[in-house]
């Protein structure tokens, strides 16, 4: 398939397609059409509004859908992942080990969390609005938030742009706010519509039932939908999307309906905890090569991957991408000298036993000896992900065209999300289960669970939550949701051994100089 371009509004929202089954679409590639004019075109043919839902899509993995300018592309500017690479450094999991180049400086600095006038702050926010407006724009053109679908393509069509607001609408909380859905702290601004002119913020309170609410409306809308590729949201994914937004709320209500819903996701959603031979690359020592094909996150096949995206050539990826940013096998920045690792404290924190602490490559250990005529010494791959993410081709900076793949949401996510909630519940029997299925093929001895029960159970699920999801963007969830304090490990380039609590300033994001100056309600 080619890659075609359709911009959906007037009003700074274009989108890239990646679908071709629709004539309309291939006739009009780069026609600019107001929500109005949407909502004319849907009402003759519903289905053109599959293109919008896939643009929405296409969104979360396009390069500068955060950013200023097209001509003025910052290499941090690719959706859904270079934000996973934000939460993961502001929660310290991720520590810069070299700034050849600069990415992330002010970041890893909290320069961008405590000044409003920083790109950084502003990034996030323009590229979760911008998925907001290209959700209103299919909501509108199905007759508004509150209008009901009879018609089956159109209740899949409202099911998915639903999803699609209440997930942007839940990282904006998370990154600019500290509030978690019962205050009357005003927050964020609120548009379930693109009728409504500038909005002031609404309180937290208001913020998380409008995204509790669209997801309930995502589950009853999307009964029954048979998904083509995993980019798209279906059920399992708005459960998990949903457990996630109760469990950040956190009432005893909310985190009985994360166990039921991440119960459900388990037993009925087809997929599996990854395996042993899943998890780690087996490199051969004599000659690096990796001697189990089927280990990496790389594939969107994987069949743990709940939701996710396979890149192809199609799809233009290079240098600005995730790959670019954090894999030495890519034509990246960590190969070129801005590497990406694990904070020293929490490798430390990974038992001996635990596969997983091969994952990452050792202090010392010695990776480097394949690639001598590269001119890597001793030391340079140390503590990077070399096992974990990795172009399957293992050739330092080889990679061009990223086609390795993107993971949103994994099914060992629901695993730990249950575990953490029935802990938090006292169902301390229950959660230790949950986390040893887990952890039955990381850690061949698990006896030292039975000894943990209330706080000390808690820690340890966070914990282990921080290990195996560490790279995908969920770390900094489970430090906001924990209410916990991070500490910068020695290997930090910036402010190694400070520690931050969870809603300190420099953990969230102010709301931008370009809100405050555009939005003149915004504090009313």
């Amino acid at each position: 398939m080619k890659k075609i371009f359709y911009i959906l509004t007037a009003a700074m929202l274009s989108f890239t397609l990646t679908s071709c089954e629709n004539e309309f679409l291939e006739k009009q590639p780069n026609e600019e059409l107001s929500p109005e004019q949407v909502a004319a075109a849907a009402a003759k043919d519903p289905s053109l509004l599959m293109g919008s839902i896939a643009g929405l899509y296409a969104t979360m993995y396009d390069t500068g859908t955060g950013g200023i300018s097209d001509d003025n592309l910052d290499h941090d500017d690719f959706g859904q992942k270079g934000y996973d690479i934000y939460s993961d450094m502001l929660a310290s999991d991720v520590a810069v080990a070299g700034l050849n180049y600069g990415w992330y400086e002010t970041l890893v600095r909290h320069q961008s969390t405590k000044d409003f006038t920083r790109i950084d702050a502003y990034k996030p926010w323009r590229y979760y609005y911008r998925l907001i407006l290209g959700a209103n724009t299919v909501i509108d053109a199905l007759g508004g938030t509150d209008a009901k679908q009879i018609e089956p393509i159109n209740r899949l069509i409202m099911g998915q742009a639903k999803a699609v607001r209440a997930y942007a609408y839940f990282y904006l909380a998370q990154f600019y706010a500290t509030g978690y859905g019962t205050g009357s702290e005003k927050i964020l601004p609120i548009y379930t519509s693109t009728k409504v002119p500038n909005q002031p913020k609404s309180t937290s309170a208001e913020v998380y039932n409008l995204i509790i609410s669209d997801l309930d409306d995502a589950l009853v809308n999307l009964q029954g939908f048979k998904r083509k590729s995993k980019d798209q949201i279906d059920q399992s994914v708005v459960k998990g999307l949903l457990a996630y937004a109760l469990a950040a709320r956190g009432a005893t209500p909310d985190l009985n309906r994360v166990v039921t819903l991440t119960d459900e996701v388990i037993a009925t959603g087809g997929y599996r905890l990854m395996t042993s031979t899943e998890l780690v690359a087996n490199v051969d020592p004599e000659t690096g090569t990796v001697t189990n094909s089927q280990a990496g996150f790389n594939n969107v096949a994987n069949p743990s991957w709940m939701w996710g995206v396979d890149l192809t050539i199609a799809n233009e990826l290079d240098i600005v991408s995730w790959w670019g940013q954090m894999d030495i096998f890519t034509y990246s920045y960590t190969w070129a000298g801005d590497p990406k690792v694990i904070d020293k404290s929490l490798y430390d924190a990974i038992r001996t036993d635990d596969i997983r602490k091969r994952q990452f490559d050792p202090i010392g250990g010695g990776i480097e000896k394949f690639y001598k005529g590269d001119g890597y010494t001793e030391g340079s791959f140390d503590l990077m992900p070399v096992n974990k993410f990795f172009d399957p081709s293992r050739i330092p900076g080889g990679q061009r065209t990223v086609i390795t793949d993107y993971v949103y949401m994994r099914i060992e996510e629901m695993y730990l999300l249950n575990a953490e909630a029935k802990a938090k519940l006292g169902q301390d029997g229950p959660a230790r289960d949950r986390l040893k299925e887990v952890l039955a093929s990381r850690i061949p001895n698990l006896s030292y669970l039975d000894a943990l029960s209330g706080k000390a159970l808690q820690d340890e699920i966070y914990l282990q939550t921080r290990i195996e999801l560490w790279g995908e963007g969920k770390a900094y969830l489970a430090m906001k949701r924990n209410k916990a304090t991070v500490t910068r490990g020695e290997n930090h380039l910036f402010e190694a051994g400070k520690s931050f609590a969870w809603d300190s300033d420099e953990l969230t994001f102010p709301i931008p100089q370009a809100e405050i100056l555009n939005n003149p309600v915004l504090n009313n």
